[in-house]
Order: structure tokens, then C-alpha cells, then sequence
């Protein structure tokens, strides 16, 4: 009997370890893989709003990107708080470890991945009905956009990059290993993604969809990446198109409303705008964990769209920054009219400082305890342009929600000037687009009745671009590709703090450790551990 039992044992284990493992074999029907997820309309909509995302990550839009490029374009220097990592940026004094560089170069990547994962999705997605239809050329027209936007800044800071076309899921080492591309295949591909993305996207949204890039917002990077190419002619044909139908941007006749958390959002009170990184506003985000910003994804904290910057650069906050004393300069030059000296409007817009100076000598006028004056005017000048002190006396954490503009239609207009100058056209063109520029209601700087000789004329651009634009992060690049960034950065630091820190390694950034320890093809390409 024993011996019967032991064998029915055997026997049952044997079913049970059969039956486990046939159980163990299952599939779960219920979970996602990367071929069943992506099949709905919603489903990639959402892989558009997390491409949309990448821009708040280290590295980009909710801190890291005003640090590096209002440091290294002097539109900033560091207060004694700024120390570490930050500082060293604004000595110019830092390598291919910069942890801020490293991030950027990481998000920067992030979003060409995520914007290869929509591309990919979307073109396999079947759309159910002609509104399917016209929303899977959208989201593949914004996710061409995205993309376009990260090369065409890593092609700037970093020249020859890997150019990943699109997303494998299953990449082999070469795949992954991919070399450094030539900078004229990178721009090439830039210029393709973005004339897709302006036949396919919509001249505007619904208001629950504001925020995301338009055909607007392609033509004015297309012809941005033709300026920057040298391709003068086609940057006009581009940029033109911005200032005729079906467009209808215009200059917004309060200056601080493009930088002032309420009017941001309207369209009514903001028509410059053409690209931003929305902050609080965004689609179905909320503003998440205020810290967020110093180191934390979607995942860390709670979904966060906010700046650090208003708290950063905060006289009565984090005080981390100045605005140079060379950008306050710039506002006080030779009026084009009477050849007197003349403080341009703008400075009351984008500093506060002394009455001497043009800057804003008060704040919170429209606090409960109404206006106090600037409290260190004799120390020094801090920025205006991005902060809120004229509500708050001080803000209590890094959680902005001011928008970061990318693109606004007076730098379009600043372009499109350029771009004729650059032709040798210094005629009546460019004159009336610097002059409209110039005479924003709430600016109303005197205008030029003429530009000059060519020479002249791009000296006239230059401060322009240099006041309408400063603290936006793009002095850094304008200088770059005129090719006057080490002669200009070391001639004012050389005034101010008796350095001359730019070197000429310093033209590109250094490609990141991360990549060259992690791509060989990269690293066998490097010369001197920078580029």
C-alpha cells in the first residue's frame, strides 16, 4: 500500500510541476508591450506630450539651459551664492564632466529618442476615421519638429554628433555605436524633418492645446536653421512667410507681457509668441513637485512644469546671478535722431538697477504693502526680465510658472533684417523691420532713418538683437556664429573682471565623458578629451 501511495505522489508532483509550469507560460493579457500600446489615438498622444516633456528635464528648460547660456553668453555672471558646477561655468572654467553639459547633451538625446518612438508608432497606428487621420500627421509633424529643435542645437554647441534617424527596438551594437555625422548631413536632416513639420501642422489649436508647436513654429526654426547655414536667401523666403497669411503674429504691445505669468497663455494679450516652454499650463499636467527641476523626471515628485529661475536669479531669493554690467552698457548708446546719449525703454523691462542705469529702481507694486525700492542698486544690477517681484516681495520656493520663450516673432523680424543685411541689402527692408522692432507701443525707441553701409548696419543689428533678446539665452549663439565669441566675451570680461577666459576650444562644447565612455565610435573620434 506504501508503495502504491509513494508512486501516487510522484504522479501528482508531476501533473503540479507540469501544470505550474504550462501556468508560468502565460501571457498576460493585460500588459503593454511596445507593438500593443501605441494603437490609439490617445496612446500617441500621449507619447507627443511626454516629447513635449523632455524640454523640462536636466539639462533644458526648467534650469540647467539659462545657467549654461546666459553664463557663457554674459548675459549673466555668478553672485557669491553660485558656487560648484555653476560657478565653473561662468570661468569658463569647466570639462567634458560638466554635470549641466552632460544633462543637456542627455535630454537633448532623450527627445530625439522619445520623438523616434512617435514617429515609428504613429506611422504603424491605422486611424479609425478622418480625424485619426489628420491627428497621426499631426503628431508625426510635432515629433519631426521636436526633433529638428535637439539637433539643431547639438549641431551649434557640438558640430559633428550621431545622427539617430529612428528608433530601433531591438538595435544590434552598430546600431547603438552610431559614429559622428557630418555637420552637413545634421543640418540636412534638421531642414528635412522641418519642411515636413510645416506642411503637416496646424496653424493653430484650440486653446486646451496651446503650447504646442505649430506650422508657424516651423517655418521660424527652418529659416533660423538657414541663417545660421549662411543660406541668406532662403532664410528671407522663410522668415517672410511669418509676416503674411495665414499667420497673423504680431509685436505685443506690453514688453513684460511676454514674461508675465498671466498674459503668457492668451493669445490676445500675447501675439509674439511662437514658441515656448510652457510651464503650469500644460495640457493635462500639473505643476508637480517644486524641486523637480534639480534633478527629477515625470517619476520623481509628481509631474513638474515649472522654472527655478525666478527663485535662482532672485535678488531677494537664491540671489545666484547678476546681470553683467557690460549687458546694463549696451542700453545707454547714441540716439539715431539727435546723436545725444540715450537709455533705451527697454532696460526698465529687463534689469533693476539705478535711475542712471534705465533700470526698474522699484518692486512689489502690487503687493499688499505697496512699492519698495531696489535694495542694492549700489552693489549691483539683477534681472527683471523672468522674475515676478512686482506681485510677491519674495517667492518661498523655485516653482515659476513664466514661460521660457524659445521663439517670438521680434526675433523673427531681427532675423529676417539680418539676413538681408548679410546680402548686402541695408536699404529700406531691413530698416523698417529693426525700426518696427523698436517701436513696440510700450518701447518706442527712437527710429533710424537709415542703417548705413553694411558694416554699419550689422553693428545696428547686433546691439539690437543684444536688447530686445537679453536674458533669453541667445547672445551665446548669436555670438558663436558670427564668429566674434572670443574676441567679445574676453574683451568684456577682460573690463569687468580682468579675465579672458574663452579660449578657442571653446567655439564647440565638449562632448560629454558619458558618451565617449559609452559609444567607442565616439570616443575614437575625440581629440584631446573635448571634440
Amino acid at each position: 500500500m506504501k508503495k502504491y501511495i509513494k508512486y501516487l505522489i510522484v504522479v501528482i508532483l508531476m501533473i503540479a510541476t507540469g501544470g505550474c509550469k504550462k501556468d508560468l507560460d502565460l501571457q498576460n493579457k493585460s500588459a503593454f508591450t511596445y507593438d500593443t500600446y501605441f494603437t490609439s489615438d490617445a496612446a500617441i498622444n500621449q507619447a507627443v506630450i511626454a516629447s513635449y516633456a523632455t524640454l523640462l528635464h536636466t539639462g533644458l528648460w526648467a534650469r540647467e539651459w539659462y545657467y549654461i547660456f546666459d553664463l557663457l553668453g554674459y548675459d549673466a555672471k555668478n553672485a557669491q551664492p553660485l558656487q560648484g558646477d555653476l560657478l565653473a561655468l561662468a570661468q569658463y572654467n569647466f570639462a567634458p564632466n560638466q554635470p549641466q553639459l552632460d544633462a543637456m547633451w542627455s535630454s537633448l538625446y532623450r527627445l530625439i529618442m522619445r520623438s523616434n518612438v512617435v514617429i515609428n508608432r504613429a506611422q504603424a497606428w491605422k486611424p479609425a476615421n478622418t480625424t485619426e487621420q489628420a491627428n497621426q500627421k499631426q503628431y508625426i509633424a510635432e515629433a519631426k519638429f521636436l526633433r529638428a529643435y535637439a539637433y539643431f542645437n547639438l549641431v551649434n554647441l557640438y558640430g559633428r554628433v550621431p545622427l539617430r534617424k529612428e528608433y530601433i527596438p531591438l538595435p544590434t551594437p552598430d546600431q547603438i555605436n552610431l559614429p559622428r555625422a557630418a555637420t552637413a548631413d545634421i543640418w540636412a536632416f534638421v531642414e528635412q524633418d522641418l519642411k515636413d513639420a510645416e506642411t503637416d501642422l496646424p496653424v493653430s489649436y484650440p486653446t486646451a492645446s496651446f503650447g504646442r508647436a505649430t506650422r508657424g513654429t516651423a517655418v521660424a526654426l527652418l529659416g533660423k536653421s538657414y541663417l545660421y547655414e549662411k543660406k541668406w536667401s532662403d532664410a528671407v523666403t522663410e522668415l517672410t512667410k511669418l509676416t503674411q497669411a495665414p499667420f497673423s503674429y504680431s509685436l505685443a504691445a506690453q514688453y513684460n507681457d511676454l514674461f508675465d505669468d498671466p498674459n503668457q497663455n492668451d493669445p490676445g494679450k500675447n501675439p509674439e509668441t511662437i514658441f515656448q516652454v510652457m510651464n503650469q499650463a500644460w495640457t493635462d499636467w500639473g505643476i508637480g513637485n517644486q524641486y523637480a527641476p534639480f534633478g527629477g523626471q515625470e517619476t520623481w515628485g509628481g509631474k513638474a512644469t515649472h522654472s527655478a529661475r525666478a527663485q535662482e536669479y532672485g535678488f531677494n531669493d537664491w540671489n545666484n546671478t547678476f546681470i553683467t554690467t557690460t549687458a546694463v552698457k549696451a542700453f545707454t548708446y547714441t540716439n539715431p535722431q539727435t546723436n545725444a546719449t540715450y537709455v533705451d525703454p527697454r532696460a526698465a523691462y529687463t534689469f533693476y538697477g539705478n535711475a542712471a542705469s534705465g533700470g526698474e529702481t522699484q518692486y512689489c507694486q502690487q503687493c499688499s504693502t505697496g512699492p519698495a525700492a531696489f535694495p542694492y542698486a549700489t552693489t549691483g544690477y539683477k534681472y527683471l526680465k523672468y522674475e515676478y517681484y512686482n506681485k510677491v516681495a519674495s517667492y518661498g520656493g523655485p516653482q515659476s510658472g513664466i514661460n521660457g520663450q524659445v521663439i517670438r516673432y521680434a526675433d523673427v523680424l531681427l532675423m529676417l533684417a539680418e539676413a538681408y543685411i548679410q546680402q548686402g541689402n541695408t536699404g529700406s527692408q531691413p530698416l523698417a523691420l529693426i525700426n518696427q522692432v523698436r517701436s513696440r507701443p510700450s518701447v518706442n525707441a527712437p527710429l533710424y532713418s537709415s542703417l548705413g553701409g553694411q558694416s554699419a548696419a550689422m553693428a545696428i543689428l547686433m546691439r539690437e538683437r543684444q536688447l530686445e533678446l537679453t536674458g533669453e539665452q541667445s547672445r551665446y549663439f548669436d555670438l558663436i556664429r558670427w564668429g566674434i565669441a572670443k574676441q567679445t566675451i574676453n574683451t568684456e570680461r577682460q573690463t569687468e573682471d580682468g579675465t579672458q577666459p574663452f579660449q578657442d576650444k571653446n567655439i564647440l562644447l565638449p562632448i560629454p565623458f558619458s558618451e565617449k565612455n559609452a559609444n567607442p565610435n565616439v570616443a575614437k573620434d575625440i581629440s584631446g578629451d573635448w571634440n
